[in-house]
């Protein structure tokens, strides 16, 4: 990538496609952005951030059928209670689907997904075709970068590029609730 490549919604869904990983703003901070589907992609995402598998990550999508193929069966209500907060800076930890692999879930066995309402990440994920990676932009235990020039700074070389845009207006990475409980896990 040439130093701080900015990539419109279509050259960002090419470099998804291709197996890159990208930076993307979000509702708060700028994300690091991979295909879920992509094992080599993920892991070099992982190791970039030295960020441990066992973790997990996050997808985001711009609908819900975007979700659909990550999760498991659901309890009454449950699919109700994440849907009235989406599109919207919460994300729910669902009932992990079978076949989900570890690289994405980690130790889990729920898999953390978000309908997004920020119109960047909407957009490249609509253009994509499918739900993406979302992990914030910053090496484990840095601050989250909130600049193009910050998501340079800590990957340069290693990103296919930097989406253009701006970020949201939170002030603080999504909420995480747990789906089964309605329990809030991170404050937003």
């Amino acid at each position: 990538m040439p130093a701080g490549k900015v990539l419109s919604i279509g050259e960002a869904a090419q470099c998804l496609r291709a197996g890159e990983l990208i930076a993307y703003p979000t509702e708060a901070v700028y994300g690091l952005g991979c295909d879920p589907a992509n094992e080599a992609a993920v892991l070099r995402l992982l190791k970039l951030k030295s960020r441990p598998v066992a973790a997990g990550l996050i997808l985001i999508a711009d609908r819900f059928e975007h979700c659909e193929p990550f999760i498991g069966p659901l309890g009454p209500g449950q699919l109700d209670r994440a849907l009235s907060t989406w599109p919207g800076p919460v994300t729910w930890l669902f009932p992990r689907g079978q076949g989900v692999p570890d690289w994405l879930a980690g130790v889990h066995q729920t898999i953390a997904l978000r309908v997004t309402a920020h119109p960047v990440c909407r957009s490249l994920c609509a253009e994509f075709g499918a739900a993406i990676v979302s992990t914030s932009a910053n090496p484990s235990e840095a601050e989250p970068a909130r600049t193009p020039e910050r998501v340079e700074e800590y990957f340069g070389q290693a990103l296919c590029g930097i989406v253009a845009g701006a970020l949201g207006d939170s002030q603080r990475p999504s909420e995480i609730r747990d789906l089964a409980s309605g329990r809030i896990i991170r404050k937003g």
